[in-house]
């Protein structure tokens, strides 16, 4: 096709039409500010996203003492919490999260429950529909004051008032004394975040134990008491206290819990108390109970009990587990100097992976999040293995991921323990230092977490594969139909795919304004700062968003509001391409370029055939019937032509006869905004030599108009295609429109013949196989070790 050409002047005057000419916006302005949808600064928490010269938050500390009764797998116990009104107000009651009611048989959380009944049903899917038939919750049997005197207390589902004698003012402490009781739940039948597991083979009881006690609500400058009801998504929001708790086990119960022993000397023996001393200074783990000694306290039944104390300073929670069957190993690092001993609990069951990876895994997860965070500053950091898949708390979490029975393990396996061991282990940091409110914004600590593990993931192994990092791990769920997606501004209990929703697409969103918008150098800082700011304090959404760009000085609000506050999507589109050449007014170059240009021109498909059809036409046939333009070449440059354009550059400036003679390429490509989800636009291009050059275009260019913008590229090299988002940093979910010319997206199907018996994993077959040639396999044993 034959190319349009312009004038210079032409040219120039397209080139500098104002942006506001091609406007035609309509709809929301993706620009607009973010003002009126937060909150307004005031004294508490400025414009800036700092806690203000007024902040302040309330305090609970806590002397508990629990039992556990192994023979009917129940809790009891009893509390002191000490309360501190930091806030400007006086408060007449006091609120507290019964959270073990979400297993009461009349809970909101078993009525509102919804299910359905399928033709085949396996025993866990009708577990789950009988969870009411449990008798959970807690049984509190008094509540009093300090001195003996009982407290009025009303139970609404899993908030509890306590109403107070005398109204506590400002500056002011009340003690008062809670006792109570519930229920353990089997964690494999009833799927809470803690319970107990059972082994049938040994007759044994592994216990992992959370929200075990009554805690604290939240009363904040932002809205006041947080006693929205645990319904099951929303986990927990907690204020910051001092923690001295003493667990009565079993005499041969090995119990870990948040916070450090204060009584080694009743509860470990001479020689666990001096491996426990060695590991403080390990660069490996150390095992404090072996396996050996883990297996010959599964067969004992010892008589009697022991209590473990532990204490932990300005934590907002507590947890702990127990059992027979732990073994146990420890491995220390240190942060800005602070040593943090980092410990694992698990069964044999979990060897080998357990011994071989947890600590480790837990020791570069504190390094890595400390280096993007904040340096972590409590004791230790524990990894418990058992019933619950995956749930943290304070210096200490439950993780999944058990090996096969014979000791092998795939590959998904591994990388999933390892996974949820980063996460969970990460948690520490969000929420449980920056201590953000999880019951109404999940993301704030599962999408903010899932960001800092994928780039933890990525520091333990090169290309590890990573399930919430990359943009194009998010397409699959921007596609799905609106009506089955909610904001990422959504209240925990209403998202909607609450994986995609409150995990991947806010980790993915972060990583995309490290990668992408801002860089990782203005990214890296003010995300230190939002942590740096906030650490064990309560950070609200206004919070981070306004840190982010007070730190960074770039201006996210259109980034906020279309990622997290709306369900469009990315689809950025090249609708066309137009190529442009300056009329350079020499007749020398521009009938050569017209020459070449009339020269590839095909044939059409009748010239074609007539070649063959007249072999000879008539005029030459008939020499005498050719003239003067039989033999006139119209692209021959002739004087007059030469005169002519000498005439027209005379009256040029130098810079005007360069450009008209600079040989540059303009390229005008229209692009449009399908998705209405407002992103940058980058741009590959390759030219004709093959060499390729991206362009980064910020998401400003969509100001003035959200919907089609034209943009013009200027080159030396003629472009030979064009192509958005070639790395998928946008998470744009229609490739097919993103190249000129049109490329084909990729893709592909798999044929497979339907298997009903699960395929051995690969350490498997390897075993079969080297059995079968009589050679031993090699598989993963524990790095750890008694010294």
């Amino acid at each position: 096709m034959l190319k349009p050409t312009l004038l210079a002047a032409g040219l120039v005057a397209l080139l500098t039409l104002p942006v506001a000419a091609q406007s035609t916006n309509s709809g929301t302005d993706k620009f607009a500010q973010l003002e009126t949808l937060l909150p307004t600064p005031n004294s508490y928490r400025t414009a800036s996203g700092a806690p203000g010269t007024d902040y302040w938050q309330q305090r609970a500390d806590y002397n508990i003492r629990v039992r556990l009764d192994d023979e009917k797998q129940a809790i009891s116990g009893d509390e002191d919490i000490t309360y501190t009104n930091l806030s400007p107000d006086v408060l007449t009651y006091l609120w507290v999260q019964l959270d073990q009611n979400i297993l009461d048989k009349t809970s909101i959380a078993a009525a509102t429950q919804v299910g359905e009944i399928q033709p085949r049903m396996p025993f866990q899917a009708m577990d789950y529909l009988q969870r009411g038939g449990f008798d959970g919750g807690f049984v509190i049997s008094e509540v009093k004051l300090k001195g003996g005197r009982g407290l009025p207390y009303v139970i609404n589902n899993t908030m509890m008032r306590v109403d107070l004698p005398t109204p506590l003012k400002p500056k002011q402490s009340v003690t008062f004394s809670i006792g109570w009781r519930y229920n353990i739940n089997d964690q494999t039948k009833i799927n809470q975040r803690s319970g107990y597991e059972y082994f049938p083979e040994d007759k044994n009881y592994l216990y992992e134990i959370a929200q075990f006690y009554p805690r604290m609500a939240v009363y904040s400058d932002n809205q006041g008491w947080q006693h929205k009801q645990f319904l099951g998504n929303g986990e927990f929001a907690l204020p910051f206290g001092d923690y001295r708790v003493s667990i009565t086990a079993p005499a041969d119960h090995v119990v870990g819990a948040t916070g450090v022993l204060q009584n080694p000397n009743d509860v470990l023996s001479s020689s666990q108390r001096q491996r426990l001393s060695q590991a403080v200074g390990a660069s490996s783990p150390v095992l404090i109970v072996s396996p050996q000694e883990a297996e010959k306290a599964e067969q004992s039944r010892a008589k009697g009990t022991k209590t473990w104390t532990y204490a932990a300073k300005n934590v907002r929670d507590f947890a702990w587990a127990s059992s027979r069957k732990f073994i146990w190993d420890a491995m220390g690092v240190k942060q800005d100097g602070v040593p943090v001993l980092c410990m694992s609990y698990y069964p044999k069951e979990g060897n080998p992976l357990w011994g071989k990876y947890s600590t480790e895994v837990i020791a570069h997860t504190i390094k890595t999040y400390s280096k993007y965070t904040i340096p972590y500053a409590y004791p230790v950091a524990i990894s418990v293995h058992g019933p619950v898949g995956g749930m943290e708390y304070p210096m200490l979490s439950f993780n999944g991921g058990r090996p096969e029975k014979d000791g092998t393990y795939s590959a998904e396996r591994k990388y999933g323990m390892i996974s949820v061991i980063i996460h969970e282990v990460g948690h520490n940091f969000f929420p449980m230092i920056i201590n953000s409110d999880e019951r109404q914004w999940s993301w704030m600590d599962e999408g903010l977490n899932s960001f800092v593990q994928y780039l933890t993931e990525q520091e333990w192994e090169r290309d590890y594969p990573s399930r919430r990092g990359d943009p194009a791990q998010i397409v699959a769920y921007m596609r799905t139909d609106k009506s089955l997606q909610t904001p990422i501004m959504t209240n925990s209990e209403s998202v909607l795919q609450f994986g995609n929703n409150a995990y991947a697409k806010p980790a993915i969103g972060l990583n995309m304004l490290r990668e992408t918008i801002m860089g990782r150098e203005l990214f890296d800082y003010a995300f230190k700062e939002y942590a740096r700011r906030w650490a064990y304090k309560h950070p609200t959404p206004a919070d981070f968003f306004r840190t982010m760009e007070d730190a960074s000085g770039v201006d996210l609000d259109w980034f906020w509001r279309g990622w997290f506050y709306s369900v469009e999507y990315t689809d950025l589109a090249i609708a066309g391409v137009k190529q442009y050449r300056v009329d350079s007014k020499n007749p020398d170059i521009e009938n050569a370029r017209q020459r070449e240009l009339t020269s590839k021109t095909p044939k059409t498909i009748s010239q074609q055939r007539n070649v063959a059809a007249i072999p000879q036409p008539l005029v030459d046939q008939k020499p005498q019937l050719k003239d003067f333009y039989n033999q006139y070449d119209p692209l021959a440059t002739t004087p007059a032509d030469q005169q002519r354009y000498q005439q027209l550059v005379k009256g040029l400036s130098a810079e005007q006869q360069q450009r008209l003679n600079g040989g540059l390429n303009f390229y005008e490509v229209s692009l449009k905004n399908l998705g209405g989800l407002t992103m940058p636009v980058i741009v590959q291009m390759t030219y004709a030599d093959g060499q390729q050059e991206i362009m980064n275009i910020p998401a400003e260019i969509w100001r003035k108009n959200n919907a089609e913008v034209t943009k013009v590229f200027i080159t030396e090299k003629p472009v030979v295609s064009f192509v958005l988002d070639p790395y998928q940093q946008t998470a744009d979910t229609d490739l097919s429109n993103n190249a000129w010319p049109q490329q084909a997206a990729p893709s592909r199907f798999e044929l497979y013949e339907y298997q009903q018996r699960q395929q051995p994993n690969p350490m498997q077959q390897q075993s079969a196989l080297q059995q079968k040639e009589q050679k031993p396999l090699t598989t993963p044993t524990s790095t750890g070790g008694t010294k």
